[in-house]
């Protein structure tokens, strides 16, 4: 009997850490499918289509006349492109062309995400398909939460202007020890270690920060400046993780740091 009463709790912990271990794509990534025929109500955006290794990865496209440059932007884990251009005015207002990519499953990108190799493989597929256009132009890298990791890593290898990380973690490894702190890390197939990452970066970097984020405390991006201690932290007070775009210190500085390089 004794030895059942040690067993069982044992068991229980067992298949609990194996679920998080096999479900690691349902608890890290939450896409919303669009339907092929979906259409995009913004003016100005192209519908870009990539081929990639067993799926075809869908991207928004915003030009203007006498662009500036590229601001290349990698999303967070939920959603689709629909929900994250919601309008154009910003990219107008600083007067930089935008390139959203949806991730595998993500809008109408087709296939589903299986590791992180695979996810940085897309993104540096997308990178080439959108960038040769813009020789000569500015172009600016932005991650936004889940893709702050892609990004810095994105960074790492090839060139390009400013890095701007918005609500970035200095590893998912970290920011998910924080949530199941029993569950052990080296199980993880998404380290994705941007404060590794950082120093190899060529560019500048701009770090954003809401001092109210609960899902990635600010601490996160205090690390990484650390890491990368000549990089801009904008700290945006009284703003939590879903609602940074919405503060004005946030749009008014990134207006003038694209607008400076």
């Amino acid at each position: 009997m004794l030895l059942s009463l040690l067993l069982i709790p044992l068991l229980a912990y067992a298949l609990a850490v194996g679920a998080v271990y096999i479900r690691q794509e349902a608890l890290l990534f939450f896409p919303e499918p669009l339907a092929s025929n979906h259409r995009f109500p913004h003016a100005g955006v192209e519908e870009r289509y990539i081929d990639v290794d067993g799926a075809v990865l869908h991207a928004l496209h915003f030009r203007q006349p006498n662009a500036r440059g590229l601001v290349f932007f990698l999303h967070g884990n939920a959603g689709n492109n629909n929900e994250w251009l919601p309008d154009t005015a910003f990219y107008e207002r600083t007067g930089y062309d935008v390139f959203l990519l949806d991730y595998r499953g993500f809008g109408k990108s087709t296939g589903r995400i299986t590791s992180e190799a695979q996810l940085h493989a897309d993104v540096e597929a997308a990178w080439n398909a959108v960038v040769p256009e813009y020789r000569g132009r500015r172009i600016v890298i932005t991650g936004r939460s889940l893709g702050s990791g892609p990004a810095a890593f994105l960074a790492t290898k090839v060139e390009g202007d400013l890095l701007v990380l918005v609500s970035p973690y200095s590893s998912v490894r970290e920011a998910a020890a924080e949530l199941y702190p029993w569950v052990p890390m080296n199980l993880l197939r998404y380290p994705m270690p941007t404060r590794e990452w950082l120093p190899d970066v060529k560019m500048p970097v701009m770090l954003i920060h809401g001092e109210d984020d609960a899902t990635i405390p600010i601490a996160h991006a205090e690390r990484l400046m650390r890491f990368r201690p000549d990089a801009e932290l904008l700290r945006l007070p009284g703003f939590g993780h879903a609602d940074v775009q919405g503060c004005p210190l946030y749009t008014q500085r990134l207006v003038e740091r694209l607008a400076a390089i």
